[in-house]
């Protein structure tokens, strides 16, 4: 019976690779199997973040907003939701002190920190550690969002400048930003084109980013506020002190632009603020297409650092007495650290880059008792050498089979990212977009078609508009709309939805019917109101109304 179980065992061991689907599992199995036995073992938690669970590989890509206050994070954020976030509100001075995960929930909402920790579905948990006034500070706002259907936005609270900075949290703030920092997808640094300072506070926040410079955006925000020549100033300053900052040679990408759905103050720079935001949203609809990727990476540059850290424990407790003068000789070894850093960079062939950070490791060792340390145990750095040399090798094919995949996939959808797409405000021919999205009708229920057209009371001032832009054949075609909706200086990705709400035969013109309806939703849009994701029955022109499912 024994050999049976063991050959039984056996043909286990032979099947399991054959069991991995997909590259999210395989890695939570490297992750169980031979990472977390070595953290564990060598109290790598204790020094640098906590295990990981099934929740922080199965959870979909994060992105982190940060920046001073009154750089426009909030706003930034509902931009690109097309929404306001539950609990929110938006002003010059700092007007949330919350870290606030906005996730996609059926029932809107916000969750406090306390309940967040212990839901096993939520990558939350390990935060426990921050304790109650971080809790306190910590909420998950939860909407029937599209956007969020496909990634989750982390909004920080906002950076304090000046004499502010002083200000104490209450808890770890950069320990915090760091936490995210290693399991978010995409970091969005936002500055403000009139503010550049940067606090103590904000470089130290900063700071805690680094190592994951990969994943930072930087943007330039508020820049319609500022001229040609005075936007190239700020620019230059900006990747100045971003330089010093992160004190490397990389010039990190800065994306340029007024993120909000207010009309631009100065539009000269319209065209360069259209490029940079179609670059920015394009980044962020891939990151479902490469969160596997991500994770992936994530877990190498863990799975190097454990390693150091293995290699360094085990040093100090091989370096203790026995008996005597223990705190003189651990006081010794803590003071030596960057030379013992040395000597197992060069024994091991280790880079000097996976080493932590040495200052932060001595003062973390200054507490811990070096005899209670475990000496180095051959066959579990075996095992990590192995994850690292083949084991992740072994998961590439399926990777790129999941990139294939996913390359056939629209990314992130619904909000700001709406806009983006089809009519004239694409790059392109607007007629081609037209015929692609020819199926797409007006929206509306069947029901209500006899019902009064809200825009009627309205239409006579857009009449005298539309025929004084010469319309060809009772229609105005893409570019003469264009042209004339680009004066209102509202973003383009505002004007991409007012477009495809208003194109209802989707024929790439607009007749005076839906050149009414188009003007009559820049009007919403700019009486600061917000747009429907589809068109409503009363908003639907009466010509329309009974051919609004079939192709014009």
């Amino acid at each position: 019976m024994s050999r049976l179980g063991r050959k039984g065992g056996k043909n286990q061991k032979v099947q399991t690779p054959e069991v991995i689907r997909t590259v999210t599992e395989g890695l939570k199995s490297l992750y169980r199997q031979k990472l977390l036995p070595l953290e564990q073992l060598y109290g790598f938690h204790d020094f640098h973040s906590p295990s990981l669970e099934d929740a922080d590989f199965d959870n979909k890509p994060m992105v982190l907003v940060v920046g001073q206050y009154s750089t426009g994070k909030t706003t930034f954020i509902s931009y690109l939701l097309e929404q306001d976030i539950p609990g929110s509100r938006v002003g010059p001075e700092p007007t949330t002190d919350n870290f606030t995960a906005i996730m996609h929930g059926e029932v809107e909402g916000l969750i406090p920190g306390n309940a967040l920790i212990v839901d096993p579905n939520k990558p939350f948990r390990k935060l426990n550690p921050f304790g109650n006034t971080f809790l306190n500070r910590f909420q998950c706002a939860q909407m029937t969002n599209q956007v969020l259907e496909s990634i989750s936005i982390i909004d920080t609270p906002g950076i304090l400048s000046g004499a502010k900075q002083t200000v104490s949290r209450g808890y770890d703030f950069p320990a915090v930003l760091r936490w995210f920092a290693e399991r978010v997808d995409r970091i969005i640094l936002l500055f403000d084109a009139h503010k550049l300072e940067i606090s103590d506070e904000f470089a130290e926040a900063i700071g805690a980013l680094r190592g994951n410079e990969d994943k930072l955006r930087v943007v330039l925000n508020k820049a319609d506020m500022v001229g040609t020549q005075q936007l190239m100033r700020v620019y230059g300053a900006l990747m100045w002190s971003l330089g010093k900052v992160f004190g490397t040679p990389e010039v990190l990408r800065v994306y340029i632009g007024s993120f909000w759905s207010e009309p631009l103050m100065i539009t000269d720079n319209r065209r360069l603020f259209e490029l940079e935001e179609e670059d920015l949203f394009t980044d962020i609809q891939n990151l479902p297409r490469n969160a596997a990727l991500r994770k992936l990476n994530d877990l190498v540059k863990r799975a190097r650092l454990v390693r150091v850290h293995a290699h360094i424990i085990s040093y100090l407790k091989q370096e203790m007495p026995s008996v005597f003068r223990k705190d003189n000789k651990k006081k010794n070894l803590i003071h030596q650290l960057p030379v013992i850093f040395s000597k197992i960079q060069l024994q091991h062939h280790i880079s000097a880059g996976d080493f932590p950070d040495c200052g932060k490791m001595q003062e973390k060792l200054m507490v811990h008792d070096f005899t209670k340390f475990k000496a180095l145990k051959p066959g579990l750095m075996v095992a990590l050498d192995q994850l690292l040399t083949a084991d992740i090798a072994k998961l590439m094919p399926l990777l790129k089979q999941e990139e294939l995949e996913a390359g056939v996939q629209q990314g992130v959808q619904g909000g700001a990212f709406l806009g983006t797409r089809g009519g004239p405000f694409l790059e392109g021919d607007p007629f081609a977009q037209a015929e692609e999205n020819g199926e797409e009708g007006g929206g509306g229920e069947e029901d209500d078609e006899d019902g009064a057209w809200v825009v009627t009371k309205y239409k006579p001032k857009y009449d005298e508009i539309f025929y004084n832009l010469s319309p060809n054949e009772g229609k105005l075609s893409g570019t003469k709309a264009k042209d004339w909706m680009v004066g209102t200086k509202l973003p383009n990705s505002v004007l991409g939805r007012i477009w495809k709400l208003s194109d209802v035969d989707r024929d790439g013109m607009l007749d005076d019917e839906e050149f009414a309806l188009a003007s009559h939703l820049i009007e919403v849009k700019l009486d600061g109101h917000g747009l429907p994701p589809e068109l409503p029955a009363r908003l639907i022109p009466p010509s329309k109304r009974r051919h609004k499912g079939s192709d014009a």
